[in-house]
């Protein structure tokens, strides 16, 4: 299993570096003006220093250079020193990777904005999973049922509603109306007590069911296709012949072959639900990454662009990571292949 994992990491490895290089392209030659915002009184000379000032007028491989030098050996060193408390080096003449608009280190913005995302983001992933999986089995399980016709009925609404009507809508119902939770997400709301985590679990509501009934939606119907699948093969009627309970039938063999192409929707959706967030984020105020992107995009801030869509490409060759050792703990015979 060691074997396996090292195998796949090694493949990463070559796989983020051919990332980076296409999302620094991309994001560097594109027509964005990084001094676009600032006031037209302001003489081609003194923006010239500006540009110069910023790094923007550097060669494209000496800038993609230092960002993978930035990225790769001196933004971990940081974390490293920040976690244990010990320096590193010269931690005061260390390269950092600034942002253009808050001449502030992005990571630390990231590190700064990151808890308020995965409050809203994990809980409603968790969510997703724990109420999606259970009734895509039991629709399976009995197709056509008045369950599972109740389940497809909120799965397509839940799949074809766009995440910023249902934002809208809630906001609508529970707040406007129904005055029962906060329409706008406090982020210097701090988690100390009971009292304080349940004012956090009031205002992380609205977001929260917002993006877990999209994922539910989608995550359930394509656990139900993959059951149905399995319920009707060979091994399924040979267990049932020998006499095998009805509920270790569906756990033990029909559930564990059907969670498999389950696990790679569950494990690339967590990029996916970082991404989708931002529109949520917008909707709700949350201070997160998707605020944080849409900032970037709307100020020509590139590091800060290029940065954010690093990560979650990073996310997703993890992900895929995790997915391919989930495979190998429910199919033996992928770790061997």
């Amino acid at each position: 299993m060691s074997k396996f994992i090292l195998r796949r990491l090694l493949i990463a490895i070559p796989t983020l570096f051919a990332i980076s290089f296409v999302v620094f392209a991309i994001l560097e030659l594109s027509p964005v003006d990084p001094l676009g915002n600032l006031p037209l009184t302001i003489t081609p000379e003194e923006r010239e220093k500006i540009r110069e000032a910023m790094g923007a007028n550097a060669p494209f491989h000496v800038k993609y250079a230092k960002w993978v030098v930035q990225f790769v050996i001196n933004e971990p060193l940081n974390i490293l020193e920040q976690v244990t408390g010990i320096k590193i080096g010269d931690s005061e003449g260390r390269l950092r990777y600034i942002s253009y608009q808050t001449r502030s280190p992005i990571v630390d913005l990231v590190i700064q904005r990151l808890p308020q995302t995965l409050w809203v983001v994990g809980t409603a992933y968790l969510l997703s999973v724990l109420i999606a999986v259970p009734i895509g089995v039991l629709s399976a399980y009995k197709p056509y049922s008045i369950f599972d016709q109740v389940g497809t009925f909120f799965a397509i609404v839940g799949y074809s509603l766009p995440t910023f009507f249902t934002g809208l809508l809630f906001i609508i119902i529970f707040s406007v109306n129904l005055k029962w939770f906060p329409s706008v997400y406090d982020t210097t709301h701090r988690v100390t007590d009971m009292q304080s985590l349940l004012v956090q679990l009031r205002q992380i509501f609205m977001p929260t069911l917002v993006l877990a009934l999209y994922f539910t939606a989608q995550i359930s119907r394509f656990t139900r296709s993959s059951m149905l699948e399995h319920l009707n093969q060979d091994y399924i009627r040979t267990a049932r012949s020998k006499g095998i309970s009805e509920r270790a039938v569906i756990m033990r063999h029909a559930l564990r072959n059907s969670l498999i192409p389950v696990v790679t929707l569950v494990a690339l959706g967590i990029p996916a639900i970082f991404q989708g967030a931002i529109i949520t984020e917008q909707i709700f105020r949350v201070n997160g990454l998707g605020q944080l992107l849409i900032l970037a995009i709307q100020g020509g801030d590139l590091p800060t662009v290029q940065a954010l869509t690093f990560i979650f490409a990073v996310l997703i060759v993890i992900f895929n990571i995790v997915a391919d050792v989930l495979y190998a703990l429910l199919d033996p015979r992928v770790r061997l292949s």
